[in-house]
């Protein structure tokens, strides 16, 4: 049984690109820290918020790598002096990423109550009718 590729069918022409982004999305790791929600907030923009509780403004980095929104988070070890009983607050690293279509946008972030914002914005393409002349040959 052989396997179709979206850039081998003849209707599909230029989508090579869709298929390494849907095989790059499956490869990316499907942990759960930190949780996240993605909301459309307007017809043409989204808005992603990471909640990261205990992590200050100054340990976390937002960076768009590749066409793929990266934030990451690493919190300074501050358990010197303390000596902890139970320590059910994790103190750990993560990195999540979103890919991203092209035309969209990262807007601003915002930290509020211990939940991370990150505004998207996708541009609306403009519509346009394009006459090919016929040449003879």
């Amino acid at each position: 049984m052989t396997k179709l590729a979206l850039g081998t069918h003849p209707f599909l022409l230029g989508f090579e690109q869709l298929e390494r982004l849907v095989e790059r999305t499956a490869k990316s790791g499907n942990e759960g820290y930190p949780p996240y929600n993605i909301e459309q907030t307007s017809e043409n923009s989204y808005r992603i918020t990471l909640a990261v509780a205990g992590f200050a403004e100054g340990d976390l980095s937002i960076t768009v790598e590749d066409n793929a929104l990266v934030i990451r988070g690493r919190q300074s070890d501050d358990s010197e002096g303390h000596i902890f009983l139970h320590r059910g607050i994790a103190a750990r690293q993560f990195q999540r990423s979103f890919v991203l279509a092209d035309g969209v946008d990262v807007g601003e972030a915002l930290m509020e109550n211990g939940l991370l914002h990150v505004d998207l914005t996708r541009a609306v393409p403009q519509r346009v009718v394009q006459t090919i002349e016929i040449k003879k040959g």
